[in-house]
């Protein structure tokens, strides 16, 4: 009730300005009375996987929190984990707004953010700052201004200041909003990326004392060879897991709807059937890799689906948007 009055101001104003003051309120609140709006116990359903036992199966995308800034109240809405970033070695204010629109015709979303963030400095400060107990993951990216050729650099030094803080850390290397990054997904760049974040994590885990598994995001605008090449690659340079999938280039699925021409990733139910086919892809080319689902999780049977085609975990983030808090509710407890 409370986040359907919230959702109609908030859906009334610009999508990335409801966003800021969404994020804002969550964290000026997150310890007063008024969290009650939001805290929810939920149904303990463990799920063990990556080494760790996720409390239920379902998390939190990437990209809502890029800043890690209200990790204790999405921890307080009964997420089975929280993935907060994309985080950059350096703040960048990402790309020229408006850079958010919504097409609820569709529960969908577009953006070209462009990785906006204040800095992996800044994020480690805000996870030292938190009282979050449960499992926290942590996306890192690239610079804009990193050529591609050096693009394995920033991921290093991401990993480097996050990795005794994070429970698993995601390469993100999916997303169509900073320039040249999908191409790191293919051939000798993704080779070269992955094998320098592999030595990083073998190095770091004797340092620290723990193993943080990797994983890595990808696009859902591949075919099956480009899928099988980019699996073979995870698979050979030692990752832990695969995050299917990120936001879409595509536009069938919203054509003639107002935003539907906007530049920027297509995400909510548009993606929905185009991850879970991804993920059923995955799972026949590798039967044993852990994969998170994301994509157009609208409910528990949409949740299901993901699971089904070979996820372990699913993540939600456009959904979440339309319609709050109870939708983790739904799939946790009919799952």
């Amino acid at each position: 009730m409370f986040y359907q009055l919230a959702r109609k101001f908030m859906f009334s104003r610009d999508a990335e300005w409801a966003h800021e003051f969404a994020l804002n309120n969550l964290k000026k609140f997150t310890n007063t009375p008024l969290s009650m709006a939001w805290k929810q116990s939920l149904p303990n359903k463990p799920v063990d996987v990556l080494g760790l036992t996720f409390p239920n199966p379902v998390g939190l995308a990437a990209g809502l929190d890029k800043n890690g800034e209200c990790i204790d109240a999405f921890g307080q809405m009964g997420f089975g984990f929280v993935e907060i970033g994309t985080v950059t070695p350096k703040g960048q204010s990402g790309n020229p707004k408006p850079r958010m629109f919504r097409i609820p015709e569709k529960n969908a979303i577009i953006n070209r953010m462009g990785f906006n963030n204040h800095g992996v400095d800044n994020l480690v400060e805000n996870v030292k700052a938190s009282n979050y107990k449960g499992i926290l993951g942590i996306n890192i990216g690239k610079n804009k201004d990193t050529p591609n050729e050096q693009g394995h650099e920033d991921y290093v030094i991401c990993m480097k200041k996050v990795y005794q803080y994070a429970d698993y850390i995601t390469v993100n290397i999916s997303s169509p909003n900073t320039p040249g990054l999908r191409d790191l997904q293919f051939g000798d760049s993704l080779t070269v990326l992955l094998s320098a974040v592999k030595e990083q994590q073998t190095e770091l885990q004797k340092i620290h004392k723990k193993y943080v598994p990797v994983l890595v995001k990808i696009a859902p605008d591949m075919d099956k060879v480009a899928i099988e090449q980019v699996v073979e690659c995870i698979v050979n340079e030692g990752m832990d897991g695969i995050i299917a999938t990120n936001t879409t280039l595509s536009r069938d699925a919203v054509k003639g709807l107002q935003h539907a021409d906007e530049a920027g990733g297509l995400s909510g139910d548009p993606v929905r059937d185009m991850s879970t086919e991804v993920i059923r892809t995955i799972r026949t080319i590798n039967k044993d890799i852990p994969i998170i689902g994301v994509g157009g999780i609208s409910s528990a049977q949409a949740a299901k689906e993901k699971l089904e085609a070979g996820a372990s975990l699913v993540q939600i983030y456009s959904n979440f948007i339309y319609q709050g808090p109870d939708l983790i509710k739904e799939i946790v407890t009919n799952l």
